[in-house]
């Protein structure tokens, strides 16, 4: 057991925007950085708890760098902070949480402070906060229209409801998917999903 801060590791080719991710970090969180995806590979291991990843990288991808951090099993939170709008591709990627540049400070460490804690849940209940935020990335960014049109969204929404029945024995048998959100919630903070858009692209 160790009473050393958190640490987060900042993958980030622009040197100033890292430094202004440190400074935002600074007394609440130890942090590392890495400039391009090899260092990325290089810098994060086992002590890290939250990486903070950039998509578009001129040696590898962020996606490229989030699969090898999963194939190799590392138990660390991944939150996307990049320029790239999220489409519906984002539904295999394995991240916990997506921001797109610039972030806002105060939902920045939010999500860190979250990700942070939720290093002590099972491998169920964090795979189901991974795919409901893959969920709710779409849902912020989708009309209805385009999410009801979607294949691959159709087959995201089934595998949230197989993986809530895996983790119905976690927190006991909470029933319909708001509830249980609702009770995660206020257990480990996690935030609400937006509401979908109409096709119109305004919420309902």
């Amino acid at each position: 057991m160790t009473d050393d801060p958190p640490l987060v590791v900042i993958v980030e080719d622009e040197p100033a925007v890292a430094e202004g991710y440190q400074l935002w970090l600074e007394g609440e969180y130890r942090t590392r950085v890495a400039t391009d995806g090899g260092e990325a590979l290089e810098v994060i291991d086992e002590e890290a708890d939250v990486v903070m990843l950039d998509r578009m990288m001129p040696d590898m991808a962020g996606e490229e760098v989030l699969a090898e951090l999963r194939a190799r099993g590392l138990d660390v939170g991944v939150v996307m902070v990049t320029a790239v709008e999220p489409d519906f591709d984002v539904i295999e990627m394995g991240f916990d949480a997506y921001i797109t540049k610039p972030p806002d400070r105060d939902e920045l460490l939010q999500v860190i402070e979250q990700l942070a804690e939720r290093s002590a849940l099972s491998d169920e209940l964090q795979e189901y906060y991974s795919l409901m935020a893959r969920k709710g990335t779409l849902e912020a960014e989708k009309t209805r229209a385009e999410l009801e049109e979607s294949d691959a969204y159709d087959e995201l929404v089934e595998r949230i409801d197989e993986q809530q029945e895996e983790v119905d024995g976690t927190l006991g048998d909470v029933g319909e998917e708001a509830e249980f959100v609702d009770v995660a919630r206020d257990l480990f903070g996690e935030p609400e999903t937006e509401e979908l858009k109409d096709a119109t692209g305004e919420e309902p």
